[in-house]
Order: structure tokens, then C-alpha cells, then sequence
């Protein structure tokens, strides 16, 4: 695996729909000292050593999730889904109740959910549109780090570690814009259904996640039997990475619960 880490119960956080785990390595580390954390990139990336397999489609993420699981060494694991990763996370964990102890869903998209306009145009024309998805990227998550950070200092701080991070693991726009796409060839309505393990959903503050709706995350709450919400306060779509410390103690306290 590219990221394993710490010890205790084994989770494995699946990366968004940039498919990089380098994004969420302060995250990562802080989750480190409370369980075993493991992550990867997602198939077609740079750095996952792994093709993906345009015949199966969406099934392939899932497939690659079981090798990453198999590669650990333990039977059964927590999963943590991030954004896009969260769709994955639900249908493995909805196809593989076996192997998860619990699953949590973070910023993650619902059933039904469907790319804005502005999304759909990237989607399309995925290498045309990408200087705009970067330029506008800014503008998206300043809100957010305005919230999170108390200081004009902290805020630029940790806007330029950011920057950092995603130009040393940049995207592929092709491979993201396929990401969208296979995601229609699976019934994730269904997948709610079927989820056996204890489920997190956490979310951002309403009006601070401009990539997908809370509102629309929050209803996998009401969707996944049993399921628990929690709501990130001063944060947004990157709440994982502008509060690790608050999201480590949320997350791996839920995964120590439910470690059995």
C-alpha cells in the first residue's frame, strides 16, 4: 500500500475523486496514532501501479478496495470513504458485509446525486475544462479554510501545505471525469439498503461545502439503517484535512466502538 501506518484496528481510508492519497496525509497521520491507517490511490492514477479495467467499470474500484484489503493481512476492516471514495466505501461495504466492521461516510455524494452545471462542463471536457477546475479551486475552498483557522497567518499556512500537496500528486482529468461516469452504473439506493456494518456520516456546516451539498450527505444518514450523523463544525468539503486532529477523534473513536 502506498499509506500504511500506526496500529490497532485497521482502517482503510479510499482517497476522493482525484484519486490521490497524498491530499489527506495530515489526516492520515493524525489517525495513525489511534489505529492501523491505510490508504492508496485509486486505479488509472498516478502512483496506484494498478490499470483500471474499463470493462468493469465501477466494479473495478471495488475489486482494487478487496486487493488493498487482502494486502493488509486482516480478514475484516474499517472502511472510510472521502467525497467519490465514499461511493465505493458504501458498495463495497453494502456487497462485502463480511469484511467491514464499520463504514464511514465522509462529504460523500447520495443516490440521486447528479453534477451541477458548472461540474457537468468538466465532466464533458475533462482536459479543456481542467485549467478552470484548478484556477476556480481557490475560490471553492476559501470560505472554508476562513472558517476553520482563526489567523490570516494559519489560513495561509495551511492554503500554500495544500497547494503543496496537490501539485506533488497531481490529477488526471480524463480518469475523474470517468469516475463520474461509471458511478451511474450502480444502484447505490439499494447499497443503503443492504448495509449491515455501524455507519458514520459526517458532514460539513451547510453553507461551507460547495462541491456537494450537505444536505445531500446528511440524507445517507436517514438512507442507511442505523446509520450515524455528525456534523464538522467551521469546515466544509476538505473539513478531513482543515480539522484533522477534531476528524481523527471523531472517526477513530467510532471505528475503537465498533472494533468487534
Amino acid at each position: 500500500m502506498a499509506y500504511d501506518k500506526g496500529s490497532g484496528p485497521t482502517l482503510i481510508v479510499v482517497p476522493g475523486i482525484q484519486g490521490r492519497w497524498e491530499w489527506l496525509k495530515p489526516t492520515l497521520d493524525a489517525m495513525s496514532a489511534r489505529c492501523r491507517v491505510v490508504s492508496y490511490s485509486l486505479a488509472g492514477d498516478f502512483g496506484s501501479n494498478r490499470a483500471v479495467d474499463e470493462a468493469l467499470g465501477f466494479e473495478d474500484y471495488v475489486r482494487q478496495l478487496d486487493e488493498v484489503l487482502d494486502a493488509t493481512g486482516v480478514t475484516r476492516a474499517a472502511i472510510c470513504g472521502v467525497s467519490y471514495g465514499g461511493l465505493i466505501a458504501l458498495h463495497y461495504a453494502a456487497t462485502r458485509p463480511a469484511r467491514v466492521t464499520s463504514l464511514i461516510l465522509v462529504a460523500s455524494p447520495a443516490p440521486g446525486w447528479k453534477p451541477n452545471v458548472r461540474q457537468q462542463r468538466y465532466v464533458r471536457r475533462p482536459w479543456v475544462m481542467a485549467p478552470a477546475f484548478v484556477a476556480t479551486g481557490p475560490l471553492r475552498l476559501w470560505p472554508e479554510i476562513v472558517a476553520a483557522f482563526d489567523t490570516p497567518l494559519q489560513r495561509l499556512g495551511f492554503a500554500l501545505s495544500y497547494a503543496a500537496r496537490v501539485a506533488s500528486a497531481p490529477i488526471i482529468p480524463s480518469r475523474m471525469a470517468s469516475r463520474v461516469r461509471v458511478q451511474e452504473q450502480v444502484d447505490f439506493a439499494a447499497d443503503c439498503e443492504r448495509v449491515k456494518a455501524p455507519t458514520l456520516v459526517v458532514s460539513g456546516e451547510e453553507d461551507l461545502d460547495r462541491v456537494v451539498p450537505t444536505s445531500v450527505t446528511r440524507s445517507l444518514g436517514a438512507l442507511i439503517p442505523g446509520a450515524r450523523y455528525e456534523m464538522m463544525e467551521r469546515t466544509g468539503h476538505i473539513g478531513v484535512v482543515t480539522r484533522p486532529d477534531r476528524f481523527s477523534s471523531l472517526v477513530c473513536g467510532f471505528v475503537h466502538a465498533n472494533d468487534h
